[in-house]
């Protein structure tokens, strides 16, 4: 016979061990933190020792002691199993929601126009999309899954390879010169819009680093455009407003539509960054989640050659 009378006590060990204080679970279960303490003590008169190391910090941090590291892996399993259950017991007229979090860009360029394929197959999952540059904190649960671009080494998730990067040069197709070939002295003429976003280790390259690639040894002139978010920048090029570097990745839908155009594709810079599916382990043990990751390595992974690059887990 099963005994589940210490099944809110479970809930709040739990919580109180991924959040790192009863502040932080008491936000997630809607309760006060000192009710996620009396919890949690009465867990640990049970058990007949104390299930966290505490330290003062300005709010209580919690750190489990071994007994608890050992136990929480299975305790958390069990409360997505029951959650699942409840699930099931609502039959077909329950639904489940993923939050999926990616930038501006990579959200209008490649996500909108696939999620289709994704709710068809699953019609009982809602994706709810959290647009967001900067880096959500997936592992305090902000949102359920990413999609990044990065090094793929981010702390407290695990990151699955999707498909590498390239930066190439473009613009709209209104500027393309009528009666001669684009060439870098033609670059050189136009307005250059520079990306003034951090890359990190990304080797993305400057404007005077593509055009030495290209075969030109004196800097571009000073001036153009300088923007700190690569969603302006894209929308400066489409808007015809000069000649942009960009990730590829962020404007297939304008090169497929002829909006933008390509420029010198035989100057290939690809960079270190590639793009991530990115997860908490325990959101990765809800199904749904699961599912919409499965699905996107699928998709983001069809047609490449990188495809099989192992998961990169990290701490």
């Amino acid at each position: 016979m099963r005994n589940l009378t210490r099944l809110k006590s479970l809930q709040a060990l739990e919580a109180s061990a991924r959040h790192g204080s009863f502040v932080g679970a008491a936000t997630e279960l809607d309760v006060t933190p000192p009710a996620v303490g009396q919890l949690v003590r009465s867990l640990e008169d049970w058990v007949g020792h104390p299930l966290f190391r505490r330290t003062k910090s300005g709010a209580e941090r919690l750190a489990p002691v071994d007994e608890a590291k050992e136990a929480l892996e299975d305790i958390a399993q069990g409360l997505d199993l029951l959650e699942s259950g409840l699930r099931k017991l609502r039959g077909r007229k329950a639904r489940t929601v993923v939050v999926v979090t990616a930038s501006q860009a990579l959200v209008a360029n490649w996500l909108l126009g696939r999620l289709d394929d994704f709710t068809s197959n699953h019609p009982d999952i809602d994706i709810r999309l959290d647009v967001a540059d900067r880096l959500i904190d997936l592992a305090q649960g902000e949102a359920d899954i990413g999609i990044r671009c990065g090094l793929g080494d981010w702390k407290g998730v695990k990151s699955s390879f999707l498909m590498g990067e390239e930066i190439v040069a473009v613009c709209h197709r209104s500027l393309l010169p009528a009666d001669k070939d684009v060439t870098t002295g033609w670059i050189m003429e136009q307005t250059l819009i520079h990306d003034g976003t951090p890359h990190a280790g990304g080797d993305f390259p400057t404007w005077s680093d593509w055009l030495a690639r290209a075969g030109v040894n004196e800097p571009p002139q000073e001036g153009g455009f300088k923007i700190n978010s690569t969603a302006a920048v894209i929308n400066a090029a489409v808007a015809g407003k000069g000649v942009a570097l960009v990730r590829k990745a962020l404007v297939t839908q304008e090169l497929s539509s002829g909006r933008l155009v390509h420029l010198m594709p035989e100057v290939a810079w690809p960079v270190k960054w590639a793009y991530y599916a990115v997860a908490a382990p325990k959101a990765l043990r809800r199904l749904e989640v699961s599912a919409f990751h499965d699905w996107l390595t699928r998709s983001m992974n069809v047609g490449s050659e990188e495809s099989h690059l192992p998961s990169v887990d990290t701490p």
